[in-house]
């Protein structure tokens, strides 16, 4: 929802094309954890280094947020914590936002479960504690400070009981507009696109023989899933009602099917298997004039691309009209705690310390503008404005701030939706994903594609096998 994002990607990347392949795990419930672990033996899981002679007791911390700056973030962190406990030896291990259904299935099976996990999306924390599978995180919540989030920061970590099954660690803004101010100015392009026509047309004037004008995804994977769900919202629709009734087959989806099918020649031909780090790169590279991702782009055109970086422009992804609301994905990327975790007393003040303003900033710092401060007055702190790439796109950085306050998930459709805790189930099925190829590369009527992608789901809501 990647490298990988470079982000997700770099080396096990955050909603990207993962060294582990778009293998469409689903999340899993207890009663298949035992079958799943057998099925991928001890190559789904992580594994911490041999402590040699070191009697200190471990602690384990996964993400997929592993690229090289950030892991040397999570290394100082890790120091400081373990400065301040010296009885304890913090070990991170990478994991992968494609393949952390079949890792977690594993993990569980074989009680060898992380102590805190982190960067995963909101909706798979809502799944993993519906399922009881969880630590509720109220009292670290406490021990941070409630005060200290932003406002409605942890609301999307709000299960049915009352309780937060996890918190926020930060904010994305995944499926913005990134154009180019020069190929904006080359096709005689005043002011970033508002609505689908207009993008269609910018698209069309600004693609040459050697540029493509987007690098939108038609792959069968997580991508595809979420950024067409952001279509749906942005003409009007819902892929469930507030109360979880499946709302998929409506004229928003239609019409947002028929916006994405629109856009299939303006995208290279490799775009019928994009995923996360293809997208980016395409824009990136200067293959395509306009890109569709979060603040990853920044770092990755500052390092690549700088003559480009100095042309970017960021909004919001256009909806169908201008009067339709505007909608952005934001995975609310989140710290957790599995049940069965050792040392949960010393688990929980490791998750605290994360949030410890110096350590936080310089993991925000770490992929800056991709990963959003989710606590009061980081933004506007010395520390974070004084780095060049928050100092440079300050204005692309807000821009992307504003978008991820107000944004949503599938599990997290609206302030009015219940949370839905099989969306990550949704998602790993890859249905969305595939009703739009079957649309728009197989050719097959709106109609039946959506009839086979709602009666996908709708076996996932009731816990039914998932019919192909």
């Amino acid at each position: 929802m990647v490298d990988v994002r470079q982000g997700r990607q770099d080396s096990v990347a955050m909603t990207g094309k993962p060294t582990t392949g778009e293998n469409g795990a689903p999340l899993l419930n207890r009663r298949c954890l035992l079958g799943s672990a057998l099925a991928l033996p001890m190559l789904a899981l992580p594994m911490a280094a041999c402590s040699g002679n070191d009697d200190r007791k471990v602690l384990r911390w996964w993400s997929p947020q592993a690229a090289p700056a950030q892991a040397r973030a999570y290394r100082a962190q890790i120091a400081g914590f373990e400065a301040a406990n010296p009885g304890y030896r913090v070990v991170f291990e990478p994991t992968s936002d494609e393949g952390y259904p079949a890792q977690f299935a594993a993990a569980f099976a074989a009680g060898q479960v992380p102590n805190i996990v982190t960067h995963l999306p909101s909706f798979a924390a809502q799944s993993y504690y519906a399922q009881g599978l969880l630590e509720p995180m109220d009292g670290v919540a406490a021990t941070i400070g409630a005060a200290r989030f932003l406002p409605g920061a942890n609301a999307p970590y709000r299960a049915a009981d009352g309780r937060l099954s996890a918190v926020a660690i930060g904010g994305t803004a995944v499926d913005m507009l990134w154009l180019r101010r020069d190929l904006m100015a080359a096709a005689g392009i005043d002011t970033p696109p508002r609505d689908w026509d207009a993008l269609r047309d910018a698209c069309r004037r600004m693609q040459t023989k050697r540029i493509y004008g987007a690098p939108l995804p038609y792959g069968s994977n997580s991508m595809t899933s979420l950024v067409f769900i952001s279509f749906i919202h942005r003409a009007g629709g819902q892929v469930f009602t507030p109360d979880l009734q499946l709302a998929l087959d409506s004229a928003p989806t239609y019409a947002a099917l028929e916006f994405y099918r629109s856009m299939r020649e303006y995208c290279p031909p490799s775009a019928s298997s994009y995923g996360w780090s293809d997208s980016l790169n395409a824009f990136v590279s200067g293959a395509t004039a306009t890109g569709i991702y979060g603040g990853r782009v920044l770092i990755s055109a500052a390092r690549q691309n700088p003559r480009m970086a100095r042309t970017l422009v960021c909004v919001p992804y256009p909806s169908q009209t201008v009067a339709t609301p505007s909608w952005t994905f934001n995975d609310f990327p989140c710290l957790f705690i599995p049940k069965g975790a050792t040392e949960i007393a010393a688990t929980k003040a490791l998750a605290s310390s994360l949030y410890e303003p110096a350590g936080y900033v310089r993991q925000m710092l770490a992929a800056p503008g991709h990963v959003l401060p989710v606590l009061q007055g980081i933004t506007d702190s010395p520390d974070y404005r004084g780095n060049p790439i928050t100092s440079l796109f300050a204005t692309q950085i807000a821009t992307m701030t504003r978008a991820a306050a107000a944004g949503h998930n599938l599990g997290f459709e609206s302030p009015a939706h219940r949370p839905n805790t099989k969306a990550g189930e949704i998602i790993a099925s890859h249905a969305i994903a595939e009703m739009v190829q079957r649309v728009v590369i197989s050719g097959e009527s709106a109609k039946a594609a959506v009839a086979r992608a709602s009666s996908r789901i709708a076996a996932i809501m009731r816990g039914a096998d998932v019919p192909r």
